[in-house]
């Protein structure tokens, strides 16, 4: 059936601000809030029809792994073991037991089970800010009624650019499959991508998997395995039908983003709740794992809540897609997961300049990677001349020890643990390095050496200025949180909104300041 076109006002409400940066998914569709894309997308027709798939392939995962808990402490031969169907059940005095998975916090399985923290009991002491142990035991009381689907999607590492994927050539799948995607070209900002280009410049950018991108492409339009059945499905594959906002690149980027919302929303227990396409609302069952969350939130912007199960997980449903396209996800990541494993800890890490020079904390913790990702991103300007939008003749050091794995406009990515792999191990993102100057692909370098000059360069800025994130394992890291994000000892604290916050270290404080005040300016 074809599509009918919908109009969508975006409402920009980033802050406006000098040396304040934002991170560029094609046309700031990152602005776009979850209730606009409820408003844009409850009108879509809910029938489009999923990507064939092949008869003998359609196999579910292992009836155990219906429910999730601990799975995600699978590594290698320390697997638990899984949780049987009645670890669901709640016992006669209204308690029920919970198996912390990777990420969990005190205060964040608090929020997923409507409880206070001092409600929860372990046999094991349970710490009150840092991440709990996978698989730890928790008696919680039962306080929701009837939460959403228990039975998990996918694990973590399906989700995020994780070691999972060591192995995965987009291009390879892409063309073995054969579908229109292999033949697909897009224009994205003045370069010709290929349609495996383009799956695979989103995943890297935003940091998700490039499998499930593929395989949702191929639920909604067909494009990975066959052709589009309506001409109309070209220009809005997916179906987000926002005016303006046409190609693959634009609406995976929206993909990537909506599921990134879902991720890390359920991380630090911000999102406890999905509203689907009939404005009907559930609540999401604390049971689940960060991955599965994200993928029930992305489908309840496309589907009311009595299709949105079926298809998930019904016959020719999502799940059955993703295995006949990819095989068994649980068996992947027996091998990767944890994504953040109990004891985790940040390396030591230098201020992102040289010793004795003066610069200024211009924006404290915001978005790692525009809006979805945490708020795991600081932002240094040197205190040089000139100003404005011009490279800045200061140098952007290296923090620590690594090698540069991936550079492009405005960006650098240096791998800590040195294997060479982005997936894997702690990763530190730079963004607004300018060009000349910006160390390439393969540098192996040292503490303090040159990285890059800050600039306006790849993407919207007021001004040069120095972006500094970190990732664990593929996933985004806050820069507050259980492992706040730490240079040369000064500690980071977030305030309430984007870009507040301050770095203290020995009674000392430094404000983060767009303006660059005295009180925003370190010396390391």
């Amino acid at each position: 059936m074809k599509k009918r076109t919908h109009w969508v006002v975006l409402i920009l409400t980033g802050i406006f601000i000098s040396l304040a940066c934002n991170l560029p998914l094609q046309r700031q569709m990152a602005a776009i809030s979850a209730l606009e894309l409820q408003q844009t997308l409850q009108a879509l027709d809910q029938t489009k029809t999923p990507g064939a798939l092949p008869p003998e392939e359609n196999s579910l995962a292992d009836a155990a792994t219906d429910v999730f808990q601990g799975l995600a402490t699978a590594t290698g031969e320390s697997e638990p073991p899984l949780p049987q169907a009645t670890d669901l059940t709640i016992d006669q005095d209204g308690f029920q037991t919970y198996y912390a998975q990777s990420g969990d916090t005190l205060p964040v399985v608090s929020k997923h089970f409507d409880v206070e923290p001092f409600e929860i009991s372990s046999n094991e002491a349970i710490p009150a800010e840092a991440y709990l142990t996978p698989g730890q035991v928790l008696v919680i009381p039962n306080k929701l009624a009837e939460p959403l689907s228990a039975s998990a999607i996918l694990p973590d590492s399906e989700v995020v650019f994780s070691a999972s994927l060591l192995g995965f050539s987009v291009p390879e799948f892409v063309e073995q499959s054969g579908g229109y995607l292999s033949t697909y070209r897009e224009n994205v900002k003045s370069e010709s991508l290929s349609g495996a280009e383009i799956v695979q410049r989103v995943a890297e950018l935003t940091s998700t998997n490039p499998r499930f991108l593929l395989a949702f492409l191929e639920y909604r339009s067909g494009w990975v395995l066959s052709q589009p059945g309506d001409p109309s499905d070209i220009a809005q594959p997916i179906g987000f039908n926002i005016t303006g906002q046409d190609g693959l690149y634009a609406e995976l980027s929206l993909v990537a983003n909506q599921l990134n919302s879902g991720y890390y929303g359920w991380r630090l227990g911000s999102l406890t709740d999905l509203k689907f396409t009939d404005q009907s609302t559930g609540r999401l069952n604390p049971h689940l794992n960060a991955g599965s969350v994200a993928v029930q939130r992305l489908f309840s912007f496309f589907y009311s809540k009595a299709r949105w199960s079926d298809v998930l997980y019904g016959a020719g449903g999502f799940s059955e897609l993703y295995q006949s396209m990819f095989g068994d996800p649980w068996e992947r990541a027996r091998i990767v997961e944890p994504l953040l494993p109990a004891g985790l800890q940040q390396p030591l890490l230098e201020l992102p300049f040289l010793p004795g020079e003066r610069w200024s904390l211009t924006g404290g913790p915001h978005y790692s990677w525009n809006a979805g990702s945490p708020r795991g991103a600081l932002d240094f300007a040197a205190v040089t001349k000139p100003v404005g939008c011009e490279a800045s003749p200061a140098w952007a050091t290296a923090p620590a020890p690594g090698v540069v794995v991936r550079s492009g406009e405005g960006f650098l990515v240096l791998d800590l643990d040195m294997d060479g792999y982005e997936q894997t191990g702690w990763v530190l993102f730079f963004m607004h390095l300018a060009s000349e100057g910006r160390a390439s692909d393969g540098s192996i370098v040292q503490t303090n050496d040159r990285l890059g000059h800050p600039s306006c360069e790849g993407g919207n800025s007021t001004g040069s200025h120095l972006h500094l994130a970190r990732k664990f394992n593929g996933e985004w890291i806050p820069a507050d949180g259980p492992i706040p994000l730490t240079l040369s000892g000064w500690e980071t604290v977030a305030g309430e909104k984007n870009y507040a916050g301050y770095l203290h270290k020995d009674g000392q404080i430094v404000t983060a300041n767009p303006g660059g005040p005295r009180t925003s300016i370190i010396v390391r």
